[in-house]
Order: C-alpha cells, then sequence, then structure tokens
C-alpha cells in the first residue's frame, strides 16, 4: 500500500503568498485591525481542529491546538501596519492611502497560518503530546492612551499565563533568503522617549537684551545631548540617543518664550538605560544657570529583547541546513519584549530581501516571498522539537 505523502511548507508556498498578498493589500494599523483578524479566523476555522479565541488584547486571536498533556509552546505572530503610503508599483500594494504593510508583519501573519495549515494535517498521527498555541498579536507598532502596546494586552488578558516557551521571527531585508539571524541574551533595545521643554521669556527679535531666549540655550543642550553617546557612556556599552523633533517659534523677527525638544533613547542594559536618561536629565539643567528652566518627560517603551540560549539551540537545529548569522538585531525595539520577560522565549530574523534591498519601514518595502517557506519550516521543526522533548528542553 502506497503511503500518503506529506504535506510541506514547500506545497503550501501558492497559499501562503495568497494570504501574505490579501494581508499587504488591505493593511490596518494598531489597534484597528478587525478585517485582519477576521479574515485569520476564517482561515484558523477551515482547519477544522483548532480552539479559537478571539478579541484578545484588541483584535488579537489565539488559535490553540492539543494533544494531551506536554508542554504548552506559543508562537507569535504581529498583525498590524504602519501609517505609510506605499510606492511599491506591484498589484497586490496597499488598497487603503497612507497605510501600509512595511514592516513584514502580513508574512508574520501567512508565515502562522502556513504552521497552522501543516499542523492540521499532522494531528492527525498524533506524534507529540503537548499544546500548541498560535497567537496572533495586535498593535505592535503602537501603544494606545494607556501606553500599552498589544503584546502589554495580550499578557494582561492571561491567555498565555500557562506558555512553558514562546516563539516569534522578524522578516529580515538585509539578509538574503536562506539565512537566520540569531542572538543570545539582549538581541534589541530598551525604547524610551523623551519630551524635553526649555522655558524662557519671548520678546521682539530686534531687542534680544530684552529676551531670555530658548532658541539660544538650547544650542547648548543640543550639543550636550549629541555628545552623551561619545563621552559619557563607557564606549563598551550599547546605547544611542537621537532627536527627532525640535520645535519652536511662529515668526522670523519673534523669540518664542520656549522651545521643545522630542527625541529616543535606545539601550540593551538597564544600567546603561537609567544612565542615558540621567544623562538627558544633566544637559537639561543647563539651562538654568542662563535663568531657564525646563520640564522633562520620559516615556518608557519597550524593554530590550532577550532571547532565551536554549530555545536559541532548538532554533539553531531547525535552520541547520541555512546560513546562520550569530549578530544582534540592532537599536530597534520589538514589543515581543514584554512577552519574553515573562516567559522563556525566542526571536529570529529570517533572510528575505530581494536584489535592491528595501529596508523595513520603507515605503517600497517588500520581501523574496519564498522565504515564508523557510519560516514555516523552522517554526514547525522547533515546536515538535520542543514537544516531543519530555518536559520540554527548558
Amino acid at each position: 500500500m502506497r503511503t500518503k505523502k506529506s504535506v510541506t511548507a514547500q506545497d503550501i508556498f501558492p497559499q501562503l503568498q495568497e494570504w501574505r498578498r490579501y494581508f499587504h493589500k488591505h493593511p490596518e494599523l494598531s489597534f484597528q485591525e478587525k478585517q485582519t483578524s477576521e479574515k485569520i479566523i476564517e482561515v484558523i476555522k477551515s482547519f477544522g481542529v483548532f480552539k479559537i479565541e478571539t478579541n484578545v488584547g484588541g483584535y488579537g486571536v489565539i488559535a490553540t491546538l492539543t494533544t494531551g498533556d506536554g508542554p504548552v509552546i506559543g508562537l507569535r505572530a504581529d498583525m498590524d501596519a504602519l501609517p505609510i503610503l506605499e510606492q511599491a508599483d506591484v498589484e497586490y500594494a496597499s488598497s487603503v492611502p497612507g497605510v501600509m504593510h512595511a514592516c513584514g508583519h502580513d508574512a508574520h501573519i501567512a508565515i502562522l497560518l502556513g504552521v497552522a495549515r501543516l499542523l492540521s494535517e499532522k494531528v492527525k498521527d498524533r506524534l507529540w503530546r503537548g499544546t500548541i498555541k498560535l497567537i496572533f498579536q495586535p498593535a505592535e507598532e503602537s501603544c494606545d492612551e494607556q501606553g500599552e502596546s498589544g503584546a502589554v494586552k495580550v499578557l494582561k488578558s492571561g491567555c498565555i499565563d500557562d506558555l512553558s516557551a514562546v516563539l516569534a521571527l522578524h522578516m529580515c531585508p538585509w539578509q538574503r533568503r536562506g539565512t537566520v539571524q540569531l542572538h543570545d541574551g539582549p538581541s534589541m533595545a530598551n525604547n524610551d522617549e523623551f519630551h524635553l521643554i526649555i522655558k524662557g521669556r519671548g520678546g521682539h527679535g530686534g531687542y534680544p537684551q530684552h529676551t531670555n531666549d530658548p532658541l539660544w540655550m538650547s544650542t547648548f543642550v543640543l550639543q550636550t545631548l549629541y555628545s552623551i553617546s561619545g563621552r559619557k557612556l563607557d564606549p563598551l556599552q550599547i546605547g544611542a540617543l537621537s532627536i527627532g523633533q525640535i520645535a519652536g517659534g511662529e515668526a522670523h523677527n519673534i523669540i518664542p518664550d520656549q522651545v521643545e525638544i522630542k527625541g529616543t533613547i535606545r539601550s540593551y542594559e538597564e544600567r546603561v538605560r537609567d544612565q542615558l536618561v540621567e544623562e538627558v536629565r544633566r544637559a537639561a539643567e543647563i539651562v538654568k544657570p542662563m535663568g531657564g528652566e525646563y520640564e522633562l518627560m520620559i516615556q518608557r517603551g519597550e524593554p530590550a529583547l532577550y532571547n532565551n540560549l536554549a530555545i536559541n539551540q532548538v532554533l539553531r537545529e531547525a535552520a541547520e541546513s541555512m546560513t546562520i548569522i550569530e549578530k544582534p538585531f540592532g537599536m530597534g525595539s520589538e514589543d515581543f519584549s514584554y512577552i519574553t520577560r515573562e516567559i522563556p522565549g525566542s526571536m529570529f530574523f529570517l533572510g528575505c530581501g530581494l536584489e535592491e534591498e528595501r529596508g523595513l519601514h520603507h515605503p517600497r518595502f517588500d520581501i523574496d516571498e519564498y522565504s515564508m517557506v523557510d519560516g514555516v519550516t523552522i517554526l514547525l521543526k522547533s515546536i515538535e522539537s520542543l514537544l516531543e522533548s519530555e518536559g520540554g528542553r527548558l
């Protein structure tokens, strides 16, 4: 009797591509992923084997498959798009003006649906014991008025409290297909924002002696801020400070009462994170001897992404046929870090670069779609490895 051939990730590539292009064409911003959620639910229901939880942390969806007592392994994909006007000339370009999947979340969703598709076939053979939770998470890119992103809200829902381990991936346009980027420990940055208001006394530009010019004071503050990384931080430590907005004044001949400076602070270690925040405060203090005052607001964002060493080893084995780059992912941030702070977890970057590199958040961002086959394969091998090991591998 001829045995039935198992369905592979390569076999379902046309479906992966169809799903990814659907989500790319219909992007939705953070906390607005209603249509995206409905499509995910429709596809998951068609497999007929998953328990589905909806409206998790917003429009999040969790699909659960259980084959008996054992570890509970989570796989997470983010769902939201960015407020970017797409410039790519492709037939599946965004149909929503000013909104675009420019960070690969459309591919993340398609890959997780691909894993679901193959699990629905494999569950019939019951080759493992345990539970798999596929977590389609909303709002990775933005926070709500409470300062909470989707990962925080999913954690607060209690729906993933039982996880033994959690895995995620991110598309990586600076690596070509066939490459996986991994790193143990801190791999993406703490993300803090600052809003500094320098206050003086405005007046006529022709009579500066009657003013206390906050623009003049801000030039000294800016020099100090820009020198922090090079002169206050240990050269062996990882940290960055960048200024993204400066606002002050409304006319060429009027000195304003105040100047606003907004920026971002990035780091890997908590000690460095605290030091950089303190150095920003010290820089602001410069205005006081000049007769100025200031207000400083610090918004604590995502913590550094910490990749679990044991789970990374599972990923290495799952990706052993590919080129593995051992390197941190840079100074970007990821709200998956909130989850890995509570649950052993790891994220890998999946090579998907085109001939012409189109970076993350670029208006022409696109991927080598066949890399999704690699993503499905690695995730499937990893969860099978974790579930087949007695009690998991942690």
